[in-house]
């Protein structure tokens, strides 16, 4: 953004202001004038969609997924933590227990699964289960949506600035090579006449 800004100043008047500074600042212009904007609706846009695709998964969570009833009976030492368990963190690794349920369509279960505190064997407490009494996370919840809809937006409104900034480089990259290439030619007809008196005059 400062190399935008600092483009802009590129349309002082000065005599040896070339074209191609001027055509810098007017590129640096129009990104300023599409990074803003841009920025804001790729945001607002992807935001707003982000937030529907959660706010629905957050619905579908609330209807597939119950708390029941667990039934603890052993507790399970650290080296037992299952690594590919969905439930399994280092947080509750010292509460991970042998436990057994019910599952909502009376189906019995048992294994192993994080309990929500320090239990004790016949201690009854709550994990959440599918409809088929499998034991899955707890389902997402609004708010927990709405923050990562946020980022989502955030996200792409730093890509789209991005991209914006990548295309003023671009740009600006072209503008200095038509820079060089008539340097070059101005050099190679002033070369002809270098270190000859009166060459220029």
């Amino acid at each position: 953004m400062v190399r935008v800004i600092a483009g802009l100043w590129r349309w002082r008047r000065n005599p040896l202001r070339r074209t191609t500074d001027l055509l810098e600042a007017w590129v640096a212009l129009a990104a300023v004038a599409l990074m803003v904007p841009g920025g804001v609706l790729a945001g607002l846009a992807v935001g707003g969609v982000a937030k529907d695709a959660l706010l629905r998964s957050v619905r579908t969570q609330a209807q597939e997924r119950h708390r029941v009833w667990a039934t603890a009976d052993r507790a399970l030492p650290h080296a037992s933590l299952d690594p590919d368990s969905e439930t399994s963190s280092g947080r509750n690794a010292h509460r991970r227990v042998e436990a057994h349920w019910t599952g909502r369509d009376g189906s019995g279960h048992s294994g192993r699964v994080a309990a929500p505190h320090a239990v004790r064997i016949g201690e009854r407490f709550r994990i959440w289960t599918d409809d088929r009494g499998r034991v899955v996370p707890r389902p997402m919840d609004a708010g927990t949506a709405g923050a990562h809809a946020v980022l989502a937006g955030l996200a792409a409104a730093g890509v789209a600035a991005g991209a914006v900034e990548g295309g003023r480089r671009l740009a600006v990259r072209r503008l200095l090579t038509c820079r060089y290439q008539r340097w070059e030619r101005e050099w190679e007809r002033a070369g002809q006449d270098w270190g000859r008196a009166g060459a220029g005059s």
